[in-house]
């Protein structure tokens, strides 16, 4: 830590949008207070990758509070360089055909259906990493303490976890303390123990994991928090329904100037059909494909795929390959070089997979409260969730400014709060969306989301649930070029770390899994993390992971767990 300290009145776990957005709202409300925002990436930006398309309305609020004049600012023009002006919504019909349905979408909006949401012109098309990295550098300015390279493995309640510490509380203990068995107030986090061998014994570097303490803690850690899960486990959180995930991988693409030109620089692209679902003869998953400039010339092009995909054999880099080479696609980017790659997953399960107290119906408990993606505040029907990340951050700070001396209260206000907000409007309006799809498949689902609030709630199954033995029949004819799509990631770890990858039972693997789907970890994992190695399946390359997670939401029998590595590993983003 830069401060001889282990207590914060308020510590944010995850220096993304959301954490940040809080960081700063909370030094313009209550500037006296110490804040403190931890990320396990190396630096400011390193782990963060959107789209993305950024409604800004919610930054406007936080930064007119915050920073005078900030618009005129050289970052703010870096930042918000490219409005969207041409909105282009297409379907692909085959490896050839494209029909912009943008008119569809229109339509919808001025009959006030809910796909008339997926509209983009206004918005700003932005580069997250650029926007976390001059979030967090305003958030100092203000001064928050932002620390990077501090990652996080635990969430410290009290006494239930006093196991974390090397003690339990003795009966006399609790009693002197007033706590017993069944409190879950959450005092601060443990972070990872540095200086490990791959055996996990202590090297002569070995530094223990420090314990934060905090009166108010935040968790902002992004999709599929570690620290978040956790938490939802002890604190006995609930979801209406099963949280449902979407892989995304991005490539950003030198082109030419010519080509760049022709495309535009406030053009986005939204693709839907091929090479994902087709009419009739499939496949069909949910998901599609994605196209922004990037400035410099510089397209950004990404393929989004439903995680419920039934393909054992199937891989997202596959589907990018094959959108890339879309006719429509290919004359933009042909002969460019890719520059920077990455993945992640988007949280999609929406209203009914926020996690909630379930007595007080709290998105968090008692001084814990949950932001952004993190919480799944991700609007599918605009393909958006950063303007609420940020809003549920500013959020969050308010609720704490308002219960300094009351820190239990904090998420109960905190989920009022996001009850008045644009936020809960929007997940609302799109509650069962994608639950729609999920039941009846993008060709027959598509169309019923028209209605889907009108729809009851359907049930949906976890997304590794989905797999099947069907094979994926549009497989490009080359393989993926893993190891360049890692080494464009620019990731990196320790290598003598332990493995933060663990495959439960290795006995599944070898006699359920991998004769009945042939190893899908091994295809799926966009870093190349999961090989065979003497007949077994292993997590032989942990140095590679892009802490994207999708092999521990989409393993056929949830075999796989991801937990954090040391401080300062993973990828290297710089333009995602």
């Amino acid at each position: 830590m830069t401060k001889d300290y282990n207590k914060v009145s308020v510590l944010i776990v995850g220096a993304g949008p959301a954490g940040l957005a809080s960081a700063i709202q909370l030094k313009v409300l209550k500037p006296e207070i110490d804040v403190c925002v931890i990320d396990k990436a190396p630096g400011l930006g390193n782990h963060n990758l959107s789209g993305a398309v950024l409604e800004v309305q919610a930054l406007n609020r936080l930064l007119d509070s915050a920073v005078p004049d900030w618009q005129d600012s050289e970052a703010a023009r870096d930042v918000l360089a490219r409005k969207v002006h041409e909105d282009n919504v297409m379907f692909f019909l085959g490896k050839k055909l494209a029909f912009n349905i943008f008119f569809i979408i229109k339509l919808a909006k001025i009959f006030r259906l809910s796909v008339g949401q997926m509209i983009h012109k206004g918005d700003y098309i932005v580069s997250i990493s650029k926007l976390t990295k001059w979030l967090g550098r305003l958030a100092k300015e203000l001064g928050a303490e932002v620390l990077t390279g501090f990652a996080a493995e635990d969430i410290i309640l009290a006494p239930l976890d006093r196991s974390n510490v090397g003690h339990k509380a003795s009966d006399s203990e609790k009693y002197l303390t007033g706590l017993d068995e069944s409190t879950d107030k959450a005092t601060g986090v443990k972070l990872v123990d540095q200086g490990l061998d791959k055996e996990g014994d202590k090297q002569p570097n070995f530094v223990e994991g420090e314990i934060i303490n905090a009166d108010f803690i935040l968790l902002a850690e992004g999709c599929d928090g570690l620290l978040t899960e956790k938490f939802i486990e002890k604190a006995k959180l609930q979801r209406q329904s099963p949280q449902l995930y979407s892989v995304g991988v991005k490539e950003i693409i030198k082109v030419s100037s010519e080509q760049y030109k022709k495309f535009g620089d406030t053009r986005v692209v939204h693709a839907m059909g091929y090479p994902l679902w087709t009419p009739v003869i499939g496949p069909g998953m949910f998901g599609g494909g994605i196209m922004y400039p990037a400035g410099d010339e510089h397209i950004a092009v990404g393929m989004i795929v439903g995680a419920d995909w039934k393909y054992c054999d199937f891989n997202p880099q596959d589907a990018l390959t094959n959108f890339k080479n879309h006719r429509f696609v290919k004359k933009f980017i042909e002969g460019g070089e890719v520059v920077e790659t990455g993945a992640k997953m988007i949280p999609e399960g929406g209203y009914y997979a926020v996690p909630r107290d379930a007595e007080t119906g709290s998105i968090g408990k008692g001084s814990v409260m949950i932001l952004g993606d993190s919480a799944g505040f991700v609007n599918m029907l605009k393909i958006k969730g950063l303007h609420s990340a940020i809003d549920s951050g500013i959020q969050a700070a308010k609720a704490i400014a308002e219960n300094l001396n009351n820190p239990e209260a904090a998420a109960s206000r905190y989920t009022e709060l996001i009850g008045q907000s644009n936020v809960a409007g929007e997940m609302a309006s799109a509650k069962n969306f994608r639950q729609t799809v999920a039941k009846f498949g993008p060709l027959q689902g598509m169309p019923l989301s028209v209605l889907a609030s009108l729809l009851p709630k359907f049930k949906t199954e976890y997304d590794y649930e989905a797999m099947t033995i069907a094979p994926y029949r549009l497989k490009p004819n080359q393989e993926y070029d893993k190891d360049t799509f890692t080494a464009m990631a620019a990731t990196e770890h320790r290598e003598e770390q332990p493995s933060h990858l663990t495959i439960l039972d290795s006995d599944i693997c070898r006699t359920r899994c991998t004769p009945q789907f042939g190893s899908p970890c091994i295809t799926f994992c966009p870093a190349g993390v999961y090989e065979t190695v003497h007949d077994e399946v292993k997590p032989a390359n942990p140095s590679n992971c892009l802490h994207c997670k999708t092999c521990q939401r989409k393993c056929p029998f949830d075999n796989i767990r991801w937990t954090v590595p040391e401080g300062g590993g993973g990828p290297r983003y710089k333009q995602m």
